[in-house]
């Protein structure tokens, strides 16, 4: 068996089948699906392809292999309490698309863990479906494969619901009785350490039909999946993955600056591994484009990010520490190629963390004082369960986990009512699910019988034949009014979604009807299709059909694409280089710019930014539009986007002397025609992340007239000229300040008289002094004003005080230290006090307030008050 490091072994799986077994070598797709409304994340190495598999798409090669990023969270509570959960992973594959099928799979896999990484081959086990005859043959002819280590198991066949499926095989590898429970029963599928799973083999074989048969595929394919870490954890002899070389190096940071030793106590171990794991994850989903969010990937990042400072927590750390753990990943992962970005994007990836750990300890903070108010109520209530709706409420609302919600009430001897916690979760995830679904009402259908190669794209073009229509999923012959679907035309002129540009709205005219066009949308083929709505009549496939963009909206998208190019370049001159595109949304009617920087932009750097957009919309330059190699245009200098893939041939956007990018968006030819650039708002939307919304053209202008229409308006209210609006209102100010100034004057001097009225009015019980009255106030403020002033004039003294206003009645008791140690508690004073008057309130012994509504009864308040004030005195 030879030792690899875990960069090694991957670099080594993927030569064996790019270079020895002529599979196309693919980097990992982004964590992020791309055009698949169904997946949160990528969790498996066959999910970018599931197009190919389906037959809906045709793959670049029919053999690929990848190693794939995955995230699952599923299980997440597992995490460091097994050898093998984690929720970030790679998983090698070799992939066949109608090209291999087992007789190549089974040895092609033998030969690398047994040639390559040379695995023992006593020690391998498979298990295959019990009546995939063939499988077991294949492997019986392995070259030192034992038949006796074959094992049938039921669960050996892939499928989910109707569709391709078939048998798998899984491959096990024995490491040994010591690893193992001891039980004389336990072999291959037992859930001890001892036999690992390192791989698995689907063979989708079979078509299974809506009523459960099972029918030959044409074309067969294969799914393997070999886990990256597993094998590693093999390859270097470590009984769990966290001890890998691609895990354990952040535990040992970890372990170094909470000071607690790895191996010694099995808790604090589960703590060093969540951290380990969630470090990672979070690292890579931030590399990918993922941002901490109350939603979607975004709440899974956050939840991810959340769980490691609670462990840290748990280990007796409680500054920032995370950032440092970023620094290990990148340590391990930096000389990988599919790793780039986690170099280039290092302290943008810090930064967010840093800035969302900051968040967690606010919102830790808050939660715990919420919680032990929560710990204090049922304890008076004689209670020990805490509702499952406010637990939900720590976690959804404060980001507080419900495991240390838990385990803090089991210090204070109560539960939480994980029941009612758990069906408050399933509603979310339910509302969750309902969001996704309204996402996929055009949902794509199978397209494999569709000759996509003789489809055009034809700006010019203003005719095209219906080649295909479908709803709801299914493919339809025709489509009649009052339906939506997707509309695939032999020749469009549509500029379909992408890049953040929303696609070209239109007309669609046929011989018996009219469809509406609300968006124009690519597959990952290329194929443009069109998202309709039957206004009215009938529409066939095979009809053709004239048709009509919408120019005006087509134009004013292209103003807005380049005016984003623009900005862009401006943010940069006038911000700093730091400042990098996070997404954007191109309209016809506005734009919107996501990038990083992690501080607003002052209103004057706005201005700036602007003023430069505008002076070189009034150069009137041409836009430049060239295609060229990759290489060549980032030579050039030509910017390209965090996050998008590229072709080898991409098209250069360039505003000579000002911008240049790639970019397959419309744009306008001359900049001119933008017309004028006008930003709305400035904002932050996450960690490290800022939003600028701006219009332009028409809209713009349109913004200006309406601003315009305001000042004249509020000129005229002030009977001055607009260019006087400004000095009008100083004035106006200066003399309203100088109205609120007499006004505070009339208010303290009629205070100071209410204060000496009242304390005319004292009562004495002993050496406690009580004054008790009402008094004629603007707010609950002013009446605890006048309270404290009252009470700072008695030695011992006790003040109960009430307001009326609209018919409400406000109360306020204020009690000295010297009354407080006599006995008095204002709190309880009000509690029985407002109930005379129809309200209820409490507070401190020192200071209460309450409420009621029946002012007639004043008078019997006050004389509630002196009774409980006598009961108090000691």
């Amino acid at each position: 068996m030879k030792y690899m490091s875990g960069n090694e072994l991957r670099e080594k799986y993927l030569q064996f089948f790019a270079e020895k077994k002529g599979h196309l070598r693919l980097p990992s797709a982004s964590l992020i699906p791309e055009n698949d409304p169904t997946l949160l994340m990528i969790g498996a190495g066959m999910a970018p392809f599931k197009p190919f598999f389906t037959g809906k798409m045709k793959p670049p090669r029919t053999r690929i292999t990848t190693s794939q990023r995955c995230v699952r969270t599923g299980d997440i509570e597992n995490v460091g309490r097994t050898a093998r959960h984690q929720t970030y992973f790679e998983m090698l594959g070799n992939f066949s698309f109608g090209d291999y099928f087992k007789e190549e799979a089974i040895p092609w896999a033998w030969e690398f863990l047994t040639d390559v990484v040379d695995l023992p081959k006593e020690k391998l086990w498979v298990t295959i479906y019990p009546k995939d005859d063939e499988a077991a043959e294949i492997w019986k002819q392995q070259p030192g494969f034992n038949p006796e280590h074959i094992v049938k198991l039921d669960d050996n066949f892939w499928e989910i619901g109707p569709g391709p499926c078939g048998p798998d095989s899984e491959i096990y590898i024995d490491l040994g009785e010591e690893r193992g429970c001891g039980s004389p029963d336990c072999a291959v599928g037992c859930d001890c350490d001892r036999y690992l799973e390192i791989w698995n083999l689907v063979f989708t074989q079979y078509d299974r039909t809506e009523d459960g048969k099972y029918l030959p595929l044409a074309h067969k394919n294969i799914d393997t999946g070999c886990g990256l870490e597993r094998l590693a954890s093999v390859l270097q002899s470590k009984k769990t993955n966290f001890e890998t070389d691609l895990l354990f190096p952040i535990i040992e940071y970890a372990a170094n600056v909470s000071g607690v030793v790895y191996g010694v106590d099995p808790a604090k171990d589960i703590s060093l591994k969540v951290i380990a794991d969630h470090a990672r994850s979070m690292a890579i989903m931030i590399m990918d484009g993922i941002l901490p969010s109350n939603e979607g990937r975004g709440y899974v990042l956050r939840r991810i990010l959340r769980r490691a400072v609670r462990h840290g927590r748990m280990l007796g750390i409680t500054d920032k520490f995370l950032t440092g753990a970023v620094d290990a990943v990148i340590r391990i992962y930096g000389g990988v190629p599919d790793f780039e970005d986690l170099v280039a994007k290092q302290e943008y990836i810090k930064k967010v963390i840093s800035l969302e750990e900051d968040r967690f300890h606010i919102t830790l903070s808050q939660g715990m004082e919420l919680l032990t108010g929560h710990i204090r109520t049922l304890k008076d209530a004689g209670t020990a369960i805490l509702s499952g709706e406010i637990g939900f409420k720590l976690y959804d609302t404060f980001g507080f986990p419900w495991e240390l919600t838990d385990e803090i009430l089991h210090e204070n001897g109560m539960e939480l009512d994980k029941t009612a916690f758990d069906t408050a979760m399933q509603q979310q995830r339910e509302r969750a699910r309902a969001a996704r679904q309204e996402n996929q009402r055009v949902t794509v259908p199978d397209l494999r019988g569709l000759d996509t190669k003789s489809l055009q794209a034809d700006t010019a073009a203003t005719e095209a034949k219906v080649v295909c229509i479908w709803k709801d999923g299914q493919i339809v012959d025709e489509l009649h009014d009052g339906e939506e679907a997707g509309i695939i035309m032999d020749v469009t002129p549509f500029y379909a979604e992408g890049g953040g540009q929303v696609g070209d709205a239109g007309l669609l005219v046929s011989e018996f009807g009219k469809i509406k066009v609300s968006n124009a949308k690519k597959l990952p083929d290329g194929t443009i299709y069109h998202i309709s709505y039957m206004e009215e009549g009938l529409l066939r496939v095979g009809d053709s059909v004239k048709i009509r963009v919408d120019s005006k909206k087509k134009l004013a998208s292209a103003r807005n694409h380049t005016a984003t190019h623009l900005l862009q370049a401006a943010l940069k001159r006038i911000v700093g280089e730091q400042v990098n595109q996070a997404g954007s949304s191109v309209t016809s009617e506005r734009l919107r710019f996501d990038f990083s920087n992690f501080e607003p932009v002052s209103a004057q750097q706005l201005a700036d930014v602007e003023g430069l957009v505008n002076a070189e919309i009034l150069t009137g330059k041409d836009v430049e539009l060239k295609q060229m190699k990759q290489d060549e245009a980032k030579a050039m200098g030509a910017m390209a986007l965090f996050g998008e893939k590229y072709g080898d041939v991409v098209r250069v956007v360039t505003v000579p002397g000002f911008s240049m990018e790639l970019c397959g968006g419309s744009h306008v030819s001359n900049v001119g025609q933008i017309g004028m650039f006008k930003i709305i708002s400035e904002t932050g939307i996450a960690a490290g992340v800022r939003r600028i919304e701006a219009i332009t053209g028409q809209a713009a202008l349109a913004y200006a007239n309406a601003k315009m229409q305001e000042l004249t308006g509020v000129a005229a209210k002030l009977r001055t000229r607009e260019e006087d609006v400004l000095s009008h209102l100083d004035v106006l100010l200066a003399e309203h300040k100088e109205l609120q100034q007499q006004l505070a004057t009339v208010n303290e001097s009629r205070a100071r008289a209410d204060v000496q009225r009242l304390l005319e009015t004292m009562y004495t019980y002993g050496d406690i002094q009580v004054v008790a009255g009402t008094v004629t106030v603007a707010d609950v403020d002013e009446l605890r004003s006048i309270a404290d002033m009252v009470c700072g004039k008695l030695s011992h003294g006790v003040v109960v005080l009430a307001a009326t206003n609209d018919g409400k009645v406000n109360l306020v008791v204020k009690a000295s230290k010297e009354a407080v140690s006599a006995g008095v508690h204002a709190g309880k004073i009000i509690k029985d006090t407002a109930k005379v008057v129809g309200g209820g309130g409490g507070g401190r012994p020192d200071m209460a307030q309450a409420g009621g509504k029946q002012a007639d009864k004043l008078p019997l308040a006050f004389e509630k008050a002196c009774e409980i004030i006598q009961a108090q005195i000691k």
